[in-house]
């Protein structure tokens, strides 16, 4: 049999700015392996179909022939039917970055028509946008516009839609098929209509021989199943094929038949190596026992096949993404909230790329660390990895990456940014990173002169004892540090932010409060949210819970999806009080508001008062860090240019002595550094062996060995002399 056409789909929806990358991933390894492969993303598809005049003409007219009982709010969207009609697709266009010249009129006149999300417009929209500039207010201001618009329709013709997490109470916690079945089972709605159109689309376009569904969230089940229904339905010779990160962590025990009169295949963890398995079996090449990581229906029952004998497919082997066939031009840039890191989310295009497999921690207890992408932790070289880069940018005509791993381990870091220093790649990156002591302010500096622009990462709790509990590997104290370090280098700092850990009382939370204020107060962080604990299956936490003195856990396992737990904690206190004050006091400190109010004015019931000094942040910032003559082995790096130099005399107490100046012109501003010529001349020499050229690496101990014997100072002190403050000081790193 000849290789088979295969046909990649991401369902809706995930993001409205950028692509999910799971499909570009396995496009580009199968084409690497010689198949040919269509991808599509179905949720910009739909958006767009649905958001368009002729689309929205047919959703206003489903409605007005419906018979729905309608709030005020979408009756009113009714009457203005007309402007909506006028203004959508100029608004497309816009969030397209296709006509920015729309912005003024967005946000300065009567040009949009108003709804209910409009309610939550306050005063502080001219605060939080007025720095930003006019075009960010309009975006924001349209994207509440596209919401009420989504607003209608889940009110009347789709009532599980929604621009995110669509449809995921129907795949949330569904320990049992039912409800999904019964969705399936009913006639296709206006929203489903509009996605079948388009998917029969690229069927036709693409003739595949296998469908492949990623299925990274609750939220893509619904839609994912509601196609492969179809295919079923109309091209029942067509395979299809199911992974991502939803069967990844709820479908691990899965038991349910039923599932399988849409899907054929469904695949865990990683998907190169079990899809490239089945492709091989479909073609007659690999007998069935010899799949990998692969549930089927075998005579009425689902069965587990795991018999390849072959090892995963190796990081450094998976390939670079693959982006052809995504319309990149057509993603929409939105604001949604008020928060600089969740922007970074839904505004701009971003390349998802990934510098490791599976996280170099993998202790924390709330983590699903059992599971392989977080357990099974590889790295690529970072030559490799900057080719990745370097090959997307061409394809994409994208600068801007979002690196996606659990936690960018600090060394591989720190090598790609050097690789990408030394081609002189620029791009703009961002990603998710452990507060660990690791990240100096030197390494910090290193990584924003690569393009780094924000770092996420978990302080979590807030709390000492809780932060051990949890096993995060990091106290208040690192966390304040590492954060100035970020900060101090010019990049935005956001942290994760948890409440409601077992055992965790009213007082921890106060007092995780007054850590989050004090980060805020000393401006280490810019940006934070809170999120309630949540207990899953494959967590240290949902595997042995009473270790963590958690009683009650439920729900029993069912035959479909087994993830997420509830769970009493009977040393705690009640969680559910807390939520509303964390939101409020967080958003208010985000805009630099109410910083000197007492705790308490963020909750309308009676907290303890806080046990944290008030200079706890500023003094972990302020402790003494190790000074350079302790360093010895850290890899000496300069970022800047090479000097020019110039030799000479002066009379000083009746002896002609000769100095040295070296002249550094930089990009913002020149400077010079003065010294003796002994001491002028070895730095020249020094420059430019420890640029992120050389080939060599060179540590601080052997930048003592070439010392000058003869120099006026010994090695020691020249590390604590004006000359090397200013080298330090202008960009002499040491790593």
């Amino acid at each position: 049999m000849e290789k088979p056409n295969i046909l990649l789909l991401t369902p809706p929806l995930t993001q409205l700015n950028t692509p999910y990358p799971a499909t570009a991933y396995i496009k580009g390894f199968l084409k690497s392996q010689g198949y040919s492969v269509t991808q599509a993303d179905m949720g910009i598809e739909l958006v767009l179909k649905m958001f368009s005049k002729a689309g929205l003409q047919r959703i206003f007219a489903e409605i007005e022939q419906g018979d729905y009982e309608m709030s005020d709010n979408a009756l009113r969207m009714l009457r203005l039917k007309r402007e909506y009609l006028h203004t959508i697709e100029p608004v497309i266009r816009f969030l397209q970055n296709k006509d920015n010249t729309l912005a003024q009129q967005i946000s300065y006149s009567r040009y949009l028509p108003e709804a209910s999300r409009f309610d939550q417009i306050s005063e502080d929209i001219d605060y939080a946008f007025g720095s930003m500039g006019i075009t960010d207010r309009a975006r924001y201001l349209a994207t509440l516009y596209l919401e009420d618009l989504g607003d209608l329709i889940k009110e009347t013709i789709c009532p599980y839609f929604a621009f995110s997490r669509y449809a995921d109470k129907l795949a949330m916690s569904a320990t049992s098929f039912n409800p999904m079945e019964e969705a399936l089972q009913e006639a296709p709605n206006l929203v489903d209509q509009m996605l079948l159109e388009l998917l029969d689309e690229q069927l036709q376009q693409a003739q595949p021989d296998v469908v492949g569904f990623s299925i990274p969230f609750p939220g893509n089940l619904y839609g994912g199943l509601r196609l492969a229904q179809y295919i079923k339905q109309k091209y029942p010779h067509i395979k299809t094929m199911m992974g991502g990160g939803y069967p990844n962590t709820e479908l691990r025990n899965l038991r349910e038949p039923r599932l399988f009169k849409y899907i054929d295949f469904v695949t865990l963890d990683d998907g190169e190596g079990p899809w490239l398995k089945l492709l091989e079996h479909l073609q007659g090449q690999r007998q069935l026992d010899f799949l990998q990581r692969t549930f089927l229906l075998h005579n009425g029952e689902v069965e587990y096949i795991n018999g390849c004998l072959d090892k995963d497919i190796p990081h450094t082997e998976v390939g670079t993404p693959d982006y052809s066939d995504l319309p990149l031009q057509n993603y929409l840039s939105v604001i949604d909230v008020v928060n600089p890191m969740h922007r970074l989310w839904s505004d701009g295009r971003w390349n998802k790329l990934t510098i490791a497999h599976g996280c170099y921690w993998k202790r924390c207890s709330f983590c699903d660390i059992t599971l392989d992408y977080i357990n099974r932790y590889e790295v690529a070289p970072a030559t490799l990895l900057v080719d990745r880069i370097e090959q997307i940018i061409a394809q994409t005509g994208q600068t801007g990456f979002h690196f996606v791993d659990e936690a960018a381990p600090p060394a591989p870091l720190r090598d790609m940014a050097i690789e990408l220093i030394r081609r002189g790649v620029k791009i703009s990156w961002w990603g998710n990173i452990r507060f660990e002591k690791t990240f100096t302010p030197d390494l910090c500096r290193l990584l924003a002169e690569s393009g780094c622009i924000a770092v996420s990462g978990g302080l979590e709790v807030a709390s000492d004892r809780l932060l051990t509990l949890m096993e995060k590997g990091v106290s208040i104290a690192q966390v304040a540090r590492v954060t100035d370090s970020f900060t101090q280098a010019g990049i935005m700092v956001h942290a994760y932010l948890m409440y409601g850990f077992p055992t965790q009382t009213a007082q921890e939370t106060i007092d995780s409060l007054e850590v989050v204020r004090q980060l805020f107060q000393n401006n280490v962080i810019q940006s934070g949210y809170w999120h309630r604990f949540s207990m899953t299956a494959h967590s240290p936490v949902g595997k042995n819970p009473a270790k963590y003195e958690v009683v009650k856990v439920g729900p029993e396992e069912g035959d479909f999806a087994n993830n997420d737990l509830w769970h009493d904690d009977p040393k705690g206190t009640d969680h559910s009080l807390f939520g509303e004050g964390l939101a409020k006091a967080i958003y208010n400190y985000m805009h630099g508001v109410a910083l000197e109010e007492p705790l308490s004015f963020w909750f309308d019931f009676k907290v303890p008062r806080t046990t944290l000094k008030p200079n706890l942040i500023a003094s972990a910032i302020e402790a003494p860090q190790r000074s350079d003559s302790t360093r010895m082995n850290a890899r000496v790096l300069w970022l800047g240019n090479q000097p020019e130099i110039e030799f000479t005399m002066i009379a000083k107490k009746g002896q002609t002595i000769e100095r040295c100046v070296l002249t550094f012109y930089e990009k913002a501003e020149d400077f010079e550094v003065k010294t003796t010529a002994n001491i002028g001349h070895w730095l020249f020499d020094v420059l430019q062996k420890i640029t992120p050229h050389a080939t060599e690496t060179v540590t601080l101990k052997q930048l003592e060995e070439t010392y000058p014997l003869d120099a006026h100072l010994n090695f020691a002190e020249f590390l604590n002399s004006p000359t090397w403050f200013d080298l330090r000081e202008k960009g002499l790193l040491l790593l």
